[in-house]
Order: structure tokens, then sequence, then C-alpha cells
């Protein structure tokens, strides 16, 4: 796990993540039994998903991404992961309940995702930062959890070509049944179900500069949401 020494303004820790020379090693694939009780989950809260993008070659973990086609009720796609799970992530003592988590991102109705126009790096970049967020705990033997940050790069640079934001944020998803946060396993696990936001620098900066509460004031004041709108309101522009 990585070791901090540097601390934000706010007081907290700052994780510099660096490639970790280790063998390929086999993926540790889901219990179908838990795969599941996860999709289920998702189907009863969520809606039942279309199609599935299915990781041809894996390391350590198997990553899918699971598509959920708009409706009237959640006129947004919803994607979300299976597999990043299947390990414990490396939490801290004082943080065990939070060992297995699985992702997700709200996509707009109109957002291009045929298997050709995925072809473009301006479309498919929410995907690629979904599954590389749900395979980063495993690759660098942290974890992540609500009000973690993660930046593209440092220093920090945009997303993609279509939107400023350049980092993200991992939140408690908004547009849910409360009951879906949190799904108890039978052997008394529990796997915990989080949100990715991309931010702006400036908002990245408040947080590590004021502390995360600062920040979702921001968000609540400008009712910010786990749908993605590349070009929303820096909530932290004038910060």
């Amino acid at each position: 796990m990585s070791e901090s020494s540097e601390y934000s303004p706010s007081g907290v820790p700052i994780l510099r993540h660096k490639d970790m020379e280790r063998e390929w090693q086999s993926t540790s694939y889901v219990e179908s039994e838990w795969l599941q009780r996860i999709e289920k989950h998702a189907d009863t809260y969520l809606g039942e998903a279309d199609s599935v993008f299915h990781e041809l070659v894996s390391d350590k973990v198997h990553i899918d991404v699971h598509i959920i086609r708009p409706t009237p009720e959640r006129n947004y796609y919803t994607l979300y992961t299976t597999g990043m799970s299947a390990l414990p992530m490396n939490t801290p003592e004082d943080a065990q309940e939070y060992e297995y988590a699985e992702l997700m991102i709200c996509l707009p109705p109109d957002w291009p995702l045929l298997e050709d126009e995925l072809k473009e790096s301006d479309n498919y970049w929410p995907i690629r930062w979904l599954k590389t967020m749900a395979r980063l705990p495993h690759d660098y033997d942290t974890w992540l959890s609500w009000g973690h940050t993660v930046p593209n790069g440092d220093p920090a640079k945009p997303l993609s070509n279509n939107t400023d934001m350049c980092a993200f944020i991992v939140l408690p998803p908004l547009e849910v049944d409360e009951d879906f946060l949190t799904l108890d396993m039978e052997n008394g696990q529990t796997v915990h179900f989080y949100a990715i936001l991309p931010i702006y620098l400036e908002e990245l900066e408040h947080k590590l500069e004021c502390g995360l509460d600062a920040l979702l004031d921001r968000f609540e004041e400008h009712h910010v949401n786990e749908i993605l709108d590349v070009n929303r309101v820096n909530t932290c522009e004038d910060a």
C-alpha cells in the first residue's frame, strides 16, 4: 500500500501511487453466487442490464461493465462494475468493513455507446475510467471509498477533449434508493456501491485545501450528482 508523509492543507493524506513491479497474476474470478447477488441487487434498484462489456484480458481481477439503458424513471444510462469486489481492498484497520466495493457512473441518454462510436476516445473515456478506478486498489495494494479523489496524472490533465474536468471523486450515488448503497453477503461481508464523479481542478484543489465537506456543500448548492455533464458548472471557479 502506498505510504504517505504528505498531507493536504485540510489534513488529508495524499498518496502518490507508483507502478508496482510484479508479474502478471492469474485472475480472481468472482464466484457465480457472489456475482449473481450483485447483478440481482442492481436489477432491483437500477434496472436490468441490456448489455455487458466483458473484459477479454484480465490481470488479478476480471472487471466487467454492465450497461442499463435509459428509462422514463431513470432517463440516463447507468453503468456499473462487477469484479472489483472479487478481492478485498487493502483498507486501514479502522475501515475493514469497507474492503469490498463496486463502482458506477451515469451517462446522458444521448451518449454515444455503439461499438463504432466507442472507438473514439472522447466517447469511451467514462468506461475506461470506470474500469481503471475499479482496478486501481488491486493494482496498487490500496483502497477506494467515499471522498477519495483520483487525478488524471500529476499535474492533472483534462479527462478528454470534450471536458475540462481532470479528476474523479468517489461518492455514494444520489439518484438511487438508499438500500442500493450496500449489499450484505451471506458470509458477513458487505459490498459498497459508489459513483465516480468527474471534477474540475479547482474542485480538487478546494477539497484538498478546505476538506471534503466544503466541496460537498458546493455540490449541493449546484445540484451536482452522478449523472455526467461534461459541461456542468465548475462549483469552485470562484473559490
